[in-house]
Formats: structure tokens, C-alpha cells, sequence
């Protein structure tokens, strides 16, 4: 008698399977996607803002170099300068005159204001990314923090002012708003502040308006939250009532710095709040607040 062979039986595959590694497939290529989305339009915002910089530069009279304030010289003018001491200053090594057009506006910022007449102002700290325009749409509350400089959507949208700020007159307080980009772009570099270290290596911002440049020394940095009813309110401050008012929102200020820069502003002095996202809380916020010194 002949044996009869044994044929063992395939399993079929479950539809299960199929159907899981179809759907991680697609989340994959989703993602994948998204990624590569987000970076090619990160290169995109990057080389529009590099584009509104070099035509800054292009117009700009004479290039600025950098040089130290030896020790115990003080810039004149504004009483915050009187307790900075150290050598931290930073000025023009050939000083020149603003020079503006027929319409007061700072020849350099002129191009970009014709091209929009938004743009209020030019953000800058060295050794970042912050080199930014500001814009400023009063009565237009958050009007550019989707929008891109030339008003279409972004996701980056622009640096601007808070829309009850006088950035000319100016205010006594003068607020800015940047996103926390992945990328580290817009507000992101302002994580740096979090450290001593970092202050001590970055404490000047250089902050433009349409017709005058100016210069400010970073006093306080500090985190909080902007839930309704919760943290510090500090964009809310634009014009005190009286030295008390000054006073106490500087005091706050200090009192949240996560260290003592030792700087003092006082009653008169103009101050610039720089203001992102941060997540250590709910709704919380990174304020590096910095005063007027030129």
C-alpha cells in the first residue's frame, strides 16, 4: 500500500492585518507629509523675512559696528542708563545722524513701508534668530498673528504690537508679540533668557521705530500665564497713571525675573515687553522685559 502524502494547509492572512498595515501606512505617509510640509513652508517664511532684511540693509546709509561702552560710561538721556554700570552697551562705532525721507520715515525702512504701511517698527537681538519687522494695526486686535508681512495666512504669521501701544509717542510700555515656532524662528530664540548665562551675553535689543532708532537693556525676564483672571497682566500696562503705577508694574516685573539683572528702571524711562509662548503652564507665557537706554 502507497502512502499518501500530507500537504499541510497555508493559513490565509486575516483581514485584520491587511487593514492595520494599511491604515499604519497611511498615518505614516500623513505624517510624513505634514513634516515635509511644515519645513518647506519654514524655508519659505525664513527667506521672505531674509528678503524684507537685506532690502533693510541695502538702504540703510551706513552698516552699524558694534563696540563696547568701557565701564562706568553712560549713555545720555534716560535714567536707566545711569544703573547699568557695566559694559554692556552697545552702540554705533561711527555714529550718523537718523536720516529720513520727505514723509519722516527712516530711509531704511522706507521700501518695506511703502510696500506696507503696517510695519511700525524692526526687531533686533544679535547672535538669534529675532530680526524681524514689527507690525502694529490698532483697533485690529491680532490682525497679523496669522498673517504673513504681505497680509496672507501663515502659520508664522509676523511680529507686532499690541494694538493699544503708541510705539511714536511712545507708550510707557510697549508690548510685542511673537509664536514659539518649532523651527526657531519668530519668538522661539527668547528660550535663551531662561539662562543667566544667556542674558549676560545678550543683554541689548536693538528696537527701530518708522523714524528713530533706539536701544534697550533687558531688566527682567519671567514666565506667567494669560488665562483669563490668572498671572500677570502685563501687556495691559501702556501708559502709567502716575510714578506709583510705574513703579509697581516695574516691581512686579522684577520680583518674576527668574534673576536679578541689577537694573532699575525708574518713573520717565520707556520699556519694551517681548512676549512669547511657553509650556511649563497652562497658557504660559516668556516675557523678557527690557528699558530704553539711548
Amino acid at each position: 500500500m502507497t502512502k499518501g502524502k500530507y500537504t499541510k494547509k497555508k493559513k490565509r492572512t486575516p483581514l485584520w492585518y491587511y487593514a492595520i498595515v494599511t491604515l499604519l501606512s497611511a498615518v505614516f505617509l500623513y505624517c510624513a507629509w505634514h513634516l515635509a510640509d511644515y519645513w518647506l513652508n519654514s524655508k519659505r517664511q525664513a527667506d521672505a523675512y531674509a528678503d524684507l532684511a537685506a532690502m533693510v540693509e541695502a538702504a540703510r546709509p551706513t552698516a552699524s559696528k558694534t563696540e563696547a561702552v568701557p565701564e562706568d560710561t553712560y549713555l545720555p538721556g534716560e535714567t536707566a542708563a545711569e544703573e547699568i554700570g557695566e559694559t554692556i552697551a552697545v552702540l554705533p562705532e561711527d555714529p550718523v545722524e537718523d536720516q529720513v525721507n520727505e514723509e519722516g520715515i527712516l530711509v531704511e525702512y522706507a521700501p518695506l513701508y511703502e510696500m506696507n504701511p503696517d510695519i511700525a517698527g524692526w526687531i533686533t537681538v544679535e547672535d538669534t534668530n529675532i530680526n524681524y519687522p514689527v507690525m502694529h494695526t490698532p483697533g485690529r486686535k491680532d490682525y497679523y498673528l496669522h498673517r504673513n508681512f504681505h497680509g496672507d495666512y501663515s502659520a508664522w504669521g509676523c511680529i507686532y504690537a499690541w494694538e493699544d501701544c503708541d510705539l511714536e509717542k511712545p507708550s510707557d510700555n510697549v508690548t510685542l508679540f511673537g509664536h514659539h515656532m518649532k523651527d526657531g524662528s519668530m519668538f522661539a530664540g527668547l528660550d535663551g533668557y531662561a539662562e543667566q548665562k544667556f542674558w549676560e551675553e545678550h543683554q541689548i535689543i536693538r528696537f527701530d521705530t518708522m523714524k528713530e532708532h533706539h536701544t534697550y537693556a533687558v531688566f527682567a525676564v519671567f514666565t506667567t500665564t494669560a488665562s483669563k483672571g490668572k498671572g500677570f497682566a502685563y501687556h495691559e500696562f501702556v501708559d502709567a497713571e502716575n510714578q506709583e503705577a510705574f513703579d509697581d508694574f516695574i516691581a512686579q516685573c522684577i520680583s518674576l525675573s527668574a534673576y536679578d539683572t541689577g537694573i532699575r528702571p525708574e518713573y520717565g524711562d520707556k520699556i519694551l515687553c517681548l512676549s512669547t509662548c511657553e509650556y511649563s503652564q497652562q497658557n504660559g507665557r516668556l516675557v523678557v522685559a527690557a528699558v530704553r537706554i539711548d
